[in-house]
């Protein structure tokens, strides 16, 4: 059995980080952060998702930190960052809190970036004294406030209490994915990814999907099942575009819609034709593109440079 946490090759194995750290919440939980490029470039923060890394973010660090500073970081429970029972959405805005604290520079901007619960993190800290400080801008990828499993598309019948009921099921199953063979790989391809998807991209998805622990999958699917931010999003004023691949199953474009309709400030939503809900894997170019624009629209590089704290 394979528990490689991420592919080890290829345009999707993770990048070398010039520097990690670790930041520490307000409940004393752990967060493994990593620092790729250049001290003093223009700031990108990425919040990846349920059941995965900051192994998923590998082609848009590749590609950013030749001249951005790209910080990273793994979900309470997720990647190198310890389990911790505490699972709700306050403490997914708690940490990214922490991980702000820990690499930005007072005033320091910064484009924030969160895929599906990444971006439900980003929603739940709309209102925090640290985002609203740092954040110049924001994507969200492939995701939503609210609803998530009445509107999953994952099982394919009419919307319905029985669907609703057959999903959360699903979704919230405490069975272990177990290795990854060609069938977990076909699975997993189905649920989460479009039917393009190139067999390198559904190998780097489904190494790291298989890699989060059985509990955390669990104690935090719940959290997305009883999910409402949709008073967040209202609350999120930093300017924001959206992404979302046409053939999402776990977060479906009505989903995206939702949130253009509610953002105070919102700069459009693209629709990637074909593309299912690993938006930053499946389409790589688009979602470097869209951060490469914000950055150059909204963070200015001035007197305040990137700056690290040391280790708690």
């Amino acid at each position: 059995m394979s528990r490689l946490l991420h592919v080890a090759s290829g345009p999707y194995a993770p990048p070398v980080p010039a520097r990690e750290l670790t930041a520490t919440s307000a409940d004393g939980a752990r967060l493994h952060v990593e620092v790729h490029g250049p001290e003093g470039a223009p700031t990108v923060v990425l919040a990846h998702g349920w059941t995965c890394s900051t192994a998923f973010w590998a082609a848009q660090i590749r590609d950013l930190s030749v001249d951005h500073r790209v910080i990273a970081y793994d979900q309470r429970g997720h990647g190198r960052s310890p389990a911790s029972p505490a699972c709700s959405t306050d403490a997914l805005a708690d940490d990214l809190e922490a991980v702000l604290g820990a690499v930005l520079a007072p005033g320091e901007k910064a484009v924030m970036v969160g895929h599906s619960m990444g971006g439900m993190t980003v929603m739940a800290a709309a209102t925090r004294p640290a985002f609203r400080e740092h954040a110049a801008a924001v994507l969200l990828c492939s995701t939503g406030s609210s609803r998530l499993v009445a509107e999953s598309l994952v099982l394919p019948i009419r919307a319905g209490r029985a669907r609703t009921w057959l999903t959360r099921r699903i979704l919230g199953s405490r069975a272990p994915l177990g290795p990854v063979t060609p069938l977990a790989r076909r699975i997993l391809k189905y649920g989460t990814m479009g039917s393009g998807s190139a067999p390198d991209m559904v190998e780097a998805c489904a190494r790291i999907v298989h890699a989060c622990p059985r509990a955390v999958r669990y104690a935090w699917s719940h959290v997305l099942d009883l999910l409402d931010l949709d008073h967040a999003v209202r609350e999120l004023r930093a300017p924001t575009a959206v992404v979302v691949g046409s053939a999402d199953r776990l977060t479906p474009p009505t989903q995206a819609r939702a949130l253009v309709a509610a953002l105070p400030d919102c700069l459009g939503l693209t629709e990637l034709p074909g593309i299912g809900h690993m938006t930053p894997v499946e389409a790589p170019a688009p979602v470097t593109g869209k951060i490469r624009e914000l950055v150059t629209t909204y963070v200015q590089v001035g007197p305040v440079v990137g700056h690290v704290k040391e280790d708690a």
